[in-house]
């Protein structure tokens, strides 16, 4: 399968179980993949035969950024769901979440979470 791929999206937003994360915020960043038949695009060159991507990152910001989420889990679902929901040409998604500044007493490059959605 054909894929668009967006990798290192970074978003600040305000997710997190505990006070000072949803008040300070921090930055995120977001892998996201998208399982799409490229073909007739391929060869056209037309972008009515895709899904465009600087669309797609609109709509992870949007989503992302619209509510404060305990969870990680919970802000991939979101941007998973709203990828679906609004880009019919894409079959399934993987959304990695990636949280490199999580409050834990620890030396790590990030913590995230991977889910893949389809139809």
């Amino acid at each position: 399968m054909d894929k668009i791929i967006v990798k290192g999206l970074k978003i600040f937003a305000y997710h997190g179980v505990n006070p000072e994360e949803k008040q300070d915020g921090q930055q995120f960043e977001i892998d996201l993949t998208a399982d799409i038949d490229l073909k007739a695009a391929g060869l056209s060159d037309d972008l009515g035969e895709t899904e465009s991507y600087a669309r797609i990152i609109k709509t992870v910001k949007r989503v992302f950024t619209a509510e404060k989420y305990d969870l990680i889990e919970k802000a991939a679902e979101v941007i998973a769901e709203a990828v679906l929901d609004e880009y019919g040409k894409i079959n399934e998604v993987t959304v990695t979440v990636k949280k490199p500044f999580a409050p834990v007493s620890a030396e790590f490059d990030y913590v995230a979470v991977e889910i893949t959605r389809r139809r």
